[in-house]
């Protein structure tokens, strides 16, 4: 099941670089889960044939990754954003950031201009900067600092990624 979702992955990110032959019987094959005599008989190919051609498109899609690497990228900053995520919640369930709770419109109005947009960062990270200058909570848990730095290093990842 693995490989499958992988192969998925690999032509949704490549498949545009297949020839229109190649991916008219890939999706069918993988997409449309259609059975290889099927394919072979509306293309008018042997059933080998189509095997073949699905199996080189397979390798043909893994040296586009193994080449760019496109999809490791796109996990890796899945993977960060998701670890972002987690981090809000928890502030957000503890309480200690009000200005996370408010609704987008609520933060930067309509219309909001790039002047807006570049105060309300700079709030954040004096806030960011508050925060961490605050002490640990006598709790042991993760302070609003800790998380809001590691949001910000996430964040930062992402962007050189792209």
């Amino acid at each position: 099941m693995e490989k499958i979702v992988e192969h998925g992955l690999l032509y949704d990110f490549y498949g545009e670089l297949l020839t229109a032959h190649q991916r008219q019987i890939y999706e069918d094959a993988v997409y449309h889960d259609m059975s290889l005599t099927e394919i072979a008989d509306i293309q008018g190919i042997s059933r080998q044939g189509v095997h073949d051609l699905i199996r080189r498109c397979d390798k043909i899609l893994e040296q586009y990754e193994e080449r760019l690497g496109l999809v490791k990228r796109f996990a890796l900053i899945k993977e960060k954003v998701l670890r972002i995520d987690v981090l809000a919640k928890e502030l957000l369930e503890q309480g200690e950031c009000d200005t996370l709770k408010k609704e987008p419109s609520e933060q930067s109005g309509n219309g909001a201009t790039s002047e807006q947009g570049k105060r309300e960062v700079r709030m954040a990270e004096r806030e960011m900067q508050d925060a961490r200058s605050a002490s640990k909570e006598a709790s042991g848990r993760k302070t609003i600092a800790e998380r809001l730095a590691a949001i910000r290093t996430l964040s930062g990842e992402i962007m050189e990624e792209l």
